[in-house]
């Protein structure tokens, strides 16, 4: 993957990590009052975390997954290789790119050192079901990182579906990866390697 994709992976869940789900507000307002949210949690906390970084594993684990639809990710990044996997596969699959995700991001949070979330105008897709919420994250002394985030409209509640860092698309990404790997070792065999890779994690 491109390394500037992931240098800018790790500032991809701070203006997502949310306590339960706000519902009822535009896509735009829940990003932004989740992230105030979070960089608030973790400026609070930043002497605990460093302290004790295991504890940052649990802070992603109940924060995070509310946000996202892991589920419809999983979907999009397996393309045909859902559409064809058992249903204990699948389980399986969505289970272990949840921990993945989590466990990727989760040590980087504690580098946080207060970068600027700045918001740009947003726009709405699928008749108003879906929408992408454009953002751009600035350190000092670095250019800004363009960060967009799709989601989509399920029921009352806004999930996050994908994120674009720098214009590439983290569902796109992992969709090329996994797809050589599943036509070198099948889907069972990507599942095994990532759940060995998650126990590594640990």
């Amino acid at each position: 993957m491109n390394k500037q994709f992931f240098a800018g992976l790790w500032l991809v869940l701070l203006s997502l990590l949310a306590t339960p789900a706000i519902s009822a507000v535009v896509p735009e307002e829940v990003v932004r009052q989740t992230s105030d949210q979070m960089l608030a949690e973790l400026m609070t906390r930043k002497q605990e975390l460093q302290a004790s970084p295991g504890k940052i594993y649990d802070l992603v684990e109940h924060i995070v997954l509310p946000r996202f639809d892991f589920q419809r990710m999983s979907q999009l990044v397996l393309g045909k290789y859902w559409r064809r996997a058992k249903e204990a596969e699948k389980e399986a699959f969505v289970k272990a790119f949840r921990q993945l995700l989590v466990r990727t991001y989760a040590t980087a949070l504690l580098n946080y050192s207060g970068e600027e979330i700045v918001y740009l105008p947003s726009r709405e897709d699928g008749g108003g079901s879906e929408a992408t919420v454009n953002t751009a994250v600035q350190a000092t002394g670095a250019l800004p990182i363009p960060i967009d985030y799709r989601l989509y409209l399920n029921g009352e509640e806004w999930k996050v579906f994908d994120v674009s860092i720098d214009g590439i698309s983290l569902v796109s990404n992992y969709r090329t990866s996994f797809a050589s790997q599943i036509r070198r070792y099948k889907l069972s065999g990507l599942i095994e390697k990532l759940e060995q890779r998650n126990e590594q994690r640990n």
